[in-house]
């Protein structure tokens, strides 16, 4: 089994500090064998990226950068979760990815790959997962894209 954080490291990509959550929830909750991530967004050094929408001032591409941040983000709170060992992720089980969009865009599925492909790139086949992409008309602080994972630990 490869270490995630080689993987990582191999990508040129280190682990930041965590964003701290801007409302009344938590960043993870550990219950039983499954580790749930709330939702997260490309915020990159206490910066939001890619804001606005897909179909109008986001391209599919941004879009995409926008959904491998918000997948950083959420392997980053996964580290924290498992105190620094992500070789306990035994399998990232659900990916649900939500597009802020205009209502004629429609390929929201290639827009959450970056966060998927992401995943599968730093985890291996242990990275595959169900998914769910759904278009919607805004999300947090204006951004494009949310991420929100469900991982198998160990």
């Amino acid at each position: 089994m490869t270490d995630p954080v080689k993987r990582l490291k191999a990508m040129g990509i280190a682990l930041a500090k965590p964003t701290t959550p801007v409302a009344n929830y938590v960043g993870f909750v550990r219950s039983g064998n499954l580790l749930f991530v709330s939702g997260q967004v490309a915020l990159r050094d206490g910066k939001l990226h890619y804001a606005g929408h897909l179909g109008d001032n986001v391209s599919l591409e941004d879009g995409q950068h926008s959904a491998r941040q918000a997948a950083l983000n959420i392997i980053t709170l996964a580290n924290v979760a498992l105190d620094g060992d992500l070789t306990r992720v035994a399998r990232v089980v659900k990916v649900s990815g939500f597009v802020a969009a205009t209502p004629t865009f429609t390929d929201h599925p290639k827009v959450v790959n970056g966060a998927s492909d992401f995943f599968v790139d730093v985890f291996g086949e242990r990275g595959r997962h169900a998914r769910a992409a759904v278009g919607v008309p805004s999300l947090p602080l204006g951004a494009s894209v949310e991420i929100e994972a469900v991982f198998e630990v160990e």
